[in-house]
Parts: structure tokens; sequence; C-alpha cells
């Protein structure tokens, strides 16, 4: 048996979203998160970004089981897709574990999984590791991080955290746990990276709630709030501040409804009698006493604020007096989509108040001084950046040797980058699989950097067919070929243009004779194309289409 201890990144390490890693040693396999990523601008009609776990395929049977860290989507959004092909058991804390059922219950898969709820001190045997569950804060309630002992040495993944001492929710993190771990001796720390171009101290989730209280004070109407549907803990601070002023709260969107629901029912939201109420009953409540909790703060078309916005939302209109509060920061990438939601609220009448114009949001994730403080409770030998983009890993290794870990023990990868360790001392290793896998409707995998390069040239200057009528008997080309186009140029205005190029493109066969099917294709994209170039500057998708006559 081999006595190599394998970290192999399968997402979350040079981007923002999907996180899941595998740690191997010997035949046993631990999954740490299976997350999902919003799609960048340029993956149009993506839905959502998976990770390419394509390297454990062969190995499914050696998975002893998948810790969950919390219940963000970007940690547990992939998990119905993973186990669709492979089962094992999975082990989180109980809101987590909520979270999880309402999503493998829609697929049916929910009675077919063993799940293990666990508590921050817990220590579970799991193959051949040992994993203890550690107090931590992030922006949800029951965030663990996880120090894993395997026979290689000790692990301690951070999860996302920072270092909350007032947190709204739960505890804070146990410092006097993590500094009894460094003692046992830490072969490597893997610690959250998004934060690490912050100087200083994140600030405590309490600092919002005097902010709340100053617009819930002064807004004349309606007050709109946009959240991620898995914050319970930003819920929370709405269901109270509204009871403190008298307000209804309702709320839009599925995903967080059922959140909602599953965080009462295993007791971590607390809701004042009668400040819950359904949608349809606001608009019997002037718009003083309203409060609407919805979906869709990261500008997502199909969310409930994004509906609002363009004014197809079947329960929700903008009127004169209506405050709508992003109480989320973009995440990197859908900068331009949020703008553009706030612009139409805006444009609709509405108040907007997002970060930087009041602080309506804090972050879950360390800045400097905590990922100072993490590094020097725990001690570790080695050290490996997780969970942000490539700046950010850069700026977290830039931060651990500024607290004086030397630079040959910190390793810098991306998904896809092994990270080995062998009697004490760590190594890059082998690349693996660690792309994206597009999630577009009903279909997994099915588009890839083809299809996605044809949409954008779709999107960009528009398509044009050629219908090219050939003698069924002969295969030569008879007639002028019939030109349709779309998103290209405005046909009616257009029309000139349009016949010139049939005239082109049936003077370049006539002139050609008879030809293959593919030379009349090609003959077709290369005139069409020089020509519609020569005289638009654009550059449409050229479909030749050959009729037997």
């Amino acid at each position: 048996m081999s006595k190599v201890l394998r970290i192999v990144p399968l997402g979350g390490l040079g981007e923002i979203g999907k996180n899941m890693m595998a740690v191997e040693y010997g035949q046993d396999i631990l999954i740490i998160d299976v997350g999902v990523m919003f799609p960048e601008n340029d993956m149009l009609g993506i839905d959502l970004v998976i990770p390419d776990w394509t390297y454990l395929r062969d190995k499914f049977d050696r998975v002893v089981g998948i810790v969950i860290t919390h219940g963000h989507e970007d940690h547990i959004g992939a998990l119905p897709y993973l186990l669709r092909e492979m089962r094992a058991p999975i082990y989180a804390t109980r809101l987590a574990l909520g979270f999880i059922e309402n999503k493998l219950k829609r697929q049916g898969l929910a009675k077919a999984v063993e799940q293990h709820a666990v508590q921050v001190g817990d220590q579970v045997t799991i193959g051949t590791f040992q994993v203890e569950f550690l107090a931590m804060n992030h922006s949800i309630p029951d965030g663990v991080g996880l120090a894993i002992r395997t026979p290689a040495g000790l692990l301690i993944h951070s999860g996302d955290f920072k270092f909350d001492y007032t947190p709204t929710q739960g505890v804070g993190a146990d410092f006097g746990r993590l500094a009894e771990l460094s003692r046992e001796g830490v072969l490597a720390l893997l610690a959250d990276s998004t934060g690490a171009e912050r100087p200083g101290f994140t600030p405590s989730e309490k600092v919002i709630d005097p902010v709340f209280d100053e617009i819930f004070r002064e807004a004349p109407g309606r007050i709109i709030i946009a959240t991620f549907s898995s914050l319970i803990s930003r819920v929370q601070q709405v269901i109270n501040c509204a009871a403190r002023h008298g307000r209804k709260v309702a709320l839009a969107g599925y995903s967080l409804l059922e959140n909602v629901r599953m965080a009462q029912k295993l007791g971590y939201l607390e809701v004042p009698a009668g400040v819950l109420v359904p949608l349809d009953a606001t608009r019997r409540l002037p718009p003083k006493q309203v409060t609407l909790l919805v979906t869709g703060s990261q500008g997502e078309p199909g969310a409930a604020l994004a509906r609002i916005a363009r004014g197809e939302h079947r329960d929700i209109d903008i009127v004169p007096g209506d405050t709508v509060i992003l109480s989320a920061n973009p995440i990197p990438g859908n900068e331009e989509v949020v703008a553009r939601v706030i612009n139409k609220l805006f444009q609709r009448g509405a108040e907007v108040i997002y970060p930087p114009l009041a602080q309506v949001h804090v972050s879950g994730h360390a800045s400097q001084e905590e990922q100072k403080l993490l590094l020097a409770l725990t001690k570790p030998k080695y050290f490996i950046p997780i969970h942000g983009e490539l700046r950010h890993l850069h700026a977290h290794a830039r931060t651990a040797k500024a607290v004086g870990m030397p630079p040959e023990n910190i390793f810098i990868v991306e998904n896809g980058t092994v990270i080995e360790f062998e009697d004490g001392v760590g190594r890059i290793g082998e690349r693996v699989p660690g792309g994206y896998v597009f999630v577009d409707g009903s279909g997994v995998g099915d588009v890839g950097p083809a299809v996605l390069r044809d949409r954008e040239a779709l999107a960009r200057d528009g398509f044009v067919i050629a219908v090219v009528p050939v003698d069924q008997a002969t295969g030569e080309p008879i007639g002028q070929p019939a030109i349709v186009s779309r998103g290209f140029v405005y046909v009616r205005e257009s029309s000139e243009l349009l016949e010139e190029a049939a005239r082109r493109v049936e003077q370049a066969l006539l002139n050609n004779g008879y030809c293959s099917p593919r030379a009349v294709e090609m003959t077709v994209k290369d005139v069409l194309g020089k020509f519609l170039y020569d005289e638009t500057h654009r550059r449409p998708m050229i479909l030749p289409v050959i009729t037997e006559i």
C-alpha cells in the first residue's frame, strides 16, 4: 500500500466557487465539499458550472466519505450531480444536511444516500482518516473547519472562515483547540483565500444591525432585501429588524422558501409569531409595514430580483417609495449583471442601497490579519492557499511569507495539480483533469468550449444561412442560392446586400462547375465570408445548406 498522502484539488483553486477537493491515502479517498460556480459572462446560456471529477471516475469504489464544511451552494450545489454517478456517506452539520436533503429529494436521491449529522468537536473515523470538526465562523451557522488525521500527518482545512468575536448565531472560533492541534504538529494548513487582498480584520456580522435599523426607520414604503438564499444569519437579522419596526416579512424565491423552512424546522431560525406572512398577504398591508426577502443578489436572470427589475415578476412590481437593499457583494465576474439590475431598479423608481453606499453586507471571509492569526495558531509545516482566484492565492501566500513561512513550503496550485506528502516532505505531483463541466438545462457536460465559441460568434455577429439548390442526379448547383440571416443585418433594409451576396455565391459555383458537396460548402463559406466582411466589417457565422432538387 502506498504511503504517499495526495491532495487533489478539483475545484475552488483559481476561481470563486465549485469548491471540491480529494484527499487520498492508500486505497481510501475522502472528498471535501462538492460545490457549484456561477457561470462567467462569456459562458453564454450556461446555468451552472460544476467540478470535473474525471480523475475520480475509475476510483469511485475507493471513496470512503464526503465531508461538507457548510451549506453554501459553492460547497454543496454539485452533490446531486456527483451522487448520480456514485454513492458515499455524507458527513455534515445539521443545517448543511438539511439543505442537502432538500436538493437530494428533488432528484429522488435522499433515501439512497447515507447521511451522518455531526457537530463541532466530533471526531469521526472515515476509512483511514480521522476527521475532527472544528468551530469556525462564516456567514452561515454551523460552518466548520476540519482536522484530518492521516497516517502521513495532520491536515487542517479551514473551510470558508473568518474570526467573528460577536457572531449573530452560534459560537466563535475555537482558538484554544486550534492551538492544541499545533502541538500535535500540523503537516499542512489549507486555508480560505477569498479575502486575502483585504488588510485588517473582516467586520462582524453584528455591524449590519444598526445600518438596517436606520434604513427601516427612514424607508417611506416597502423594503425589498436581496441576499443569498442560504445566508440564514442575514435572514434572521432581517426578521429581527422587521419585528422591531412593526413590519411583516414575506419571502420570494423557491430556494429561499425551502431554506427558511428547513432552518426553522431545525431550530436555526427564530421567527416571532405573526412576523412571517405569505407573499400575497402583503398586498393588503400598508407599504410601511412590508418587508420582502428575495433571491437574486448576484443578478441571476431567473431569480426574483432580476425579474422584479425587468417588471416580469408576477407578484412584485416596483412602485415609488420602495427601498431595495442588496445585502451581498457581487461574486467576482458578476459585477456587470448586478450593476445592470441596480440600474433597472432605479429606472423603475426604487431607491437602491448596496455596498459600498452602506454597510448592508459584510464578507464571510477572513482578511489578512485573521489569516495571519490562523497561521500563528496552527504553525503548519506546509501551507496551501485554497478557495480563491489565482490573485487571491498569491496574496495569501505573501501573507504567509510575512509571518515567517518558508517560501519553499508554500504550494500555490490550481485545480488539477496534485500535492504529495511522503515521509513528511511535500512536493508538487502530477496534473489531473480539473477544468469546467457545464450544466445547460438538463444537459451535464454536453456543452464544451467549441459550443461556447459558436454561441459567442452568434451573439456577436449573428448568422447567415445560404440554401444552395443542386441537381439530384448530377450534384451541380442550379439557380441562385437563398440567403437568410438572423442577428446580422435588418433584412428589409439590407435586401440589396443579401441579393448581391446570393449573386456572388451563384457566380462562384458556376465558375467552379461540378464539385462535391463538401467543396460547395467551402466555396459558399469563403465567398460569403469575404464579401460580407468587405461590406460590413462583421463576421457572421455562415451555414451552407445543400438542397437536392
